[in-house]
């Protein structure tokens, strides 16, 4: 199939799951009324995404407070009591984040629920998300191992056990989510790619990386309007991802200063092209994602392109993210007819 939808991971969460609208929301519920809360929202998920024709399913992130966080509180030797202020993403906004204390292991699964509740509820191919190393130690203070890249390391280990798992459950694609990657350039190619590929290690899925300019909150669209009209920080970095072992590479196109001709960069990947802005409460048409691929067509060869979202949709009103979604679908669908 040409140009085969997926979007980014997350969905925003219902009122009656979480606070609407808002990144880190309280769960409304705790226990096994949460757990419960937490398996229909995700079904709920997956009905949206089939109802829209999107063809490689997230489980929505329905039972993950935060993309980062929902992995670290299966983890060993983190202290979640103890909470410190940390800059992120090169002191672009401050967080409360917890602490590594204790040499890090797994408790057990971390994600073995949600994987197993989204295989029984769908027949389509579906896609799992989890933080890379990169981002993971940029989102979580060290008192402990003193080496940022000792740390990103051991968490490298940990996703990989993971991630096995996921596929063992029957997931098809496992995608690590790497914001971080366009911030510290420099570290990516002497560490992160290497911890990335640590995480990827044996699976015998596909892998991909998502990176991107973050949600559409405010520090982050702050932050874009400092980076000129030209975006260009993946210049440097597609060419160390385009020679990994990682097979997919997701990023933003829909409303981005990214220059497309950088796609041409990973000459050896499958690009998952952004094709709806999360930025922004506007609807895209059909037309506007089937434009979009027909751009990137220019410079990636059309069986190579997978229509996404350009990030999340955790933080948008159900309702815009649902629009969204059905452009997605509507648009790829338009684009396979038109460029078959």
């Amino acid at each position: 199939m040409l140009f085969p939808s997926t979007i980014a991971g997350s969905l925003p969460k219902p009122e009656w799951l979480a606070e609407p609208n808002v990144l880190w929301a309280p769960w409304k519920s705790k226990g096994e009324e949460l757990a419960r809360a937490k398996r229909d929202a995700t079904i709920l998920a997956l009905k949206l995404q089939e109802d829209s024709g999107i063809d490689i399913l997230t489980e929505g992130e329905q039972s993950r407070q935060h993309f980062v966080h929902g992995f670290l509180e299966r983890v060993e030797g983190i202290d979640f009591a103890h909470k410190v202020e940390m800059g992120i993403r090169k002191d672009r906004y401050k967080a409360m984040v917890p602490q590594v204390v204790a040499p890090l292991s797994l408790k057990g699964r971390v994600h073995g629920d949600e994987a197993r509740i989204a295989r029984t509820h769908t027949t389509r191919a579906v896609k799992f998300t989890l933080p890379g190393p990169m981002t993971i130690i940029d989102t979580i203070a060290d008192n402990y191992y003193g080496d940022r890249v000792k740390m990103a390391f051991a968490f490298a280990e940990l996703l990989n056990q993971e991630a096995k798992a996921l596929h063992d459950d029957g997931i098809d694609m496992i995608q690590f989510d790497e914001p971080a990657f366009n911030v510290y350039m420099d570290e990516v190619r002497d560490w992160g790619i290497k911890a990335l590929e640590r995480a990827a290690e044996g699976l015998t899925c596909p892998t991909a990386v998502h990176i991107c300019y973050g949600y559409g909150i405010k520090a982050n669209t702050d932050w874009k309007e400092t980076l000129g009209g030209e975006w260009r920080q993946y210049e440097e970095t597609f060419p160390v991802i385009d020679a990994s072992t990682i097979q997919q590479v997701a990023v933003e196109c829909r409303n981005s200063k990214v220059p497309i001709e950088l796609l041409g960069l990973l000459k050896n990947k499958i690009v998952q092209a952004g094709v709806i802005d999360v930025a922004s409460d506007e609807i895209e048409t059909a037309e506007d994602v089937c434009k979009t691929i027909e751009d990137v067509m220019k410079v990636v060869p059309k069986e190579n392109i997978i229509a996404t979202t350009n990030c999340g949709m955790a933080p948008m009103r159900r309702e815009v993210a649902e629009a969204k979604l059905m452009a997605l679908g509507t648009g790829a669908k338009l684009a396979r007819q038109r460029f078959a």
